[in-house]
């Protein structure tokens, strides 16, 4: 875990205080593990009680062996989970979270707690809820059972419903720095070249999810391929398609970025190699770069043609030698 220390802390305080509010919006972008933050806030409190006594702990403190071994198992009666869920006969998931899941949620709250002295629900995003769904859960927040936490995970809560948003206490996580992410992503894979480490921080804009993703995107692979076009001009557009499909649909999102990220220093590298007289081809070919990665987050955001088009200026600083004949 990096970056809940914040969160940690306000939410002990609570808990200590006996003060715990009863909804907890945990907000942030996608990938800064705000969905493990709430798992293990669920643990803490299935595992530690009704808290309220001051007592000194640590949200990772074990507490309970036998609620904890539940929910190890993913058993404990007290712990719900409203997440998209698969589609019939299918691998797809639901676009939304449905109606009919807040409703049976809602069923289970009327129930008497069977198990400790706190029942937990994570949404996980509520930004998922369809607009029923939403409104459901609202007179839910309005009127709360007691000892009943909800943990509504949103990576967009400006598009929240505003009297979701006035009913929580709103939890904050934000981008790590990059100095303590290097240091973080250099303790967890001490293998990787310390430039590879930097570009990866870079790329992932201070969300350590992301950060992760793009280790297993190997930078140094891509870094390869991108000077590969720059070489020979990629005559046959083998090169140049090869990165289009790597990049390309909403799976691929991180290694785009990646790619749009590393391309500057690639480009330095080749303004450094070059004569001085090349170094103005390669400042145009930067500028048509961004041009490119403008237009696209303007309209539909296309990772396969904004990946081609940047292999095409790549190609077009290939020496004259290696560049086909037009």
């Amino acid at each position: 875990m990096i970056g809940h220390q914040d969160a940690e802390a306000a939410f002990l305080e609570g808990w200590q205080g006996g003060r715990l509010h009863h909804a907890w919006l945990l907000a942030g972008p996608q990938g800064m593990g705000k969905g493990a933050f709430a798992a293990r806030v669920a643990r803490f409190l299935v595992t530690h009680g009704r808290g309220g006594d001051g007592q000194a702990v640590a949200l990772g403190d074990p507490g309970d062996s036998a609620a904890g071994r539940l929910v190890e198992a993913g058993n404990h009666p007290e712990i719900l989970h409203l997440t998209r869920q698969l589609k019939d006969k299918s691998k797809e998931f639901a676009r939304n979270i449905t109606i009919d899941q807040v409703r049976t949620m809602i069923r289970r709250l009327h129930l008497s707690l069977s198990l400790g002295e706190w029942r937990v629900i994570i949404v996980d995003a509520i930004d998922d809820l369809e607009t029923d769904a939403a409104n459901a859960l609202l007179k839910t927040l309005e009127e709360p059972p007691a000892k009943t936490l909800f943990l509504l995970v949103s990576h967009s809560p400006g598009r929240l419903l505003p009297t979701i948003r006035s009913r929580c206490r709103t939890l904050r996580f934000q981008p790590v720095d990059r100095d303590v992410m290097t240091a973080w992503l250099h303790d967890l894979r001490p293998m990787l070249e310390i430039a590879e480490v930097r570009a990866i921080v870079a790329a992932s804009g201070g969300v350590p999810g992301k950060a992760l993703a793009l280790i297993d995107s190997d930078v140094a692979t891509m870094e390869k391929k991108l000077l590969a076009i720059a070489a020979t001009g990629d005559p046959e557009n083998r090169l140049r398609e090869a990165l289009a499909r790597e990049v390309g649909g909403t799976s691929n999102r991180a290694r785009l970025e990646l790619v749009i990220d590393i391309v500057p220093g690639l480009l330095a590298q080749l303004a450094r190699e070059r004569s001085v007289a090349e170094i103005a081809p390669i400042l145009a070919q930067w500028d048509r770069v961004q041009r490119t990665v403008r237009d696209a987050i303007r309209g539909s955001y296309d990772g396969t043609m904004v990946g081609f088009e940047i292999g095409n200026c790549l190609a077009d600083l290939a020496p004259r030698s290696a560049q086909p004949a037009r």
